[in-house]
């Protein structure tokens, strides 16, 4: 009979799969936290959502903003003296939740990925205009003028193109994804 793992099993085997080292070996000293320059944005330090995670308090760990707001420096990953790859655990943290539909709805992160990785999957290339409709108004107006502004500057320069183009053989670039996410409901 299987057993299921625990959310800290799971945890670890998305860590195990990127060749980190396990959580189990994190000793608590605390560097990753010290080293976060966005720390103060998050619900949880990196250390404590570590912590929430041996504890297996699911809930909790995927409740939490912590890892929505890591700015993927690398820091903690270096610093830390285990040898621990935390960055790729926010980045496992972030697709397992989206896998199990579990995060907070008014987060732009979520969206923003999801958005993100279709038009990858679409074209095999970030094409800026077609995002920036679905975000540009979360900065109120004056954050839509600067944008606006900043997006016809760059435009005029040849920076962003007016179309979107694809990579050359789609197709075999597709299949390669599907090998590792999910691509239901993408053409």
């Amino acid at each position: 009979m299987a057993v299921r793992p625990t959310f800290s099993q799971e945890i670890s085997n998305l860590l195990y799969a990127s060749h980190g080292h396990p959580l189990a070996v994190c000793m608590q000293c605390g560097l990753c936290s010290a080293s976060c320059p966005v720390v103060d944005h998050m619900d949880n330090s990196p250390r404590r959502l570590i912590a929430m995670i041996h504890a297996d308090l699911k809930d909790d760990v995927l409740k939490s903003t912590t890892f929505w707001y890591c700015a993927s420096c690398y820091h903690c990953t270096v610093r830390c003296p285990r040898g621990i790859n935390i960055a790729e655990m926010m980045y496992g943290l972030k697709r397992y939740s989206m896998w199990r539909n579990r995060y907070d709805k008014s987060l732009i992160g979520p969206d923003f990925s999801e958005r993100f990785a279709k038009m990858i999957i679409k074209t095999g290339r970030s094409w800026e205009p077609a995002l920036a409709p679905s975000f540009i108004f979360k900065g109120g107006v004056q954050g839509f003028l600067y944008e606006t502004q900043t997006a016809l500057k760059l435009m005029q320069r040849g920076r962003i193109p007016m179309t979107p183009s694809k990579i050359k053989r789609i197709k075999g670039f597709r299949r390669m994804l599907g090998r590792i996410i999910p691509l239901a409901g993408v053409k």
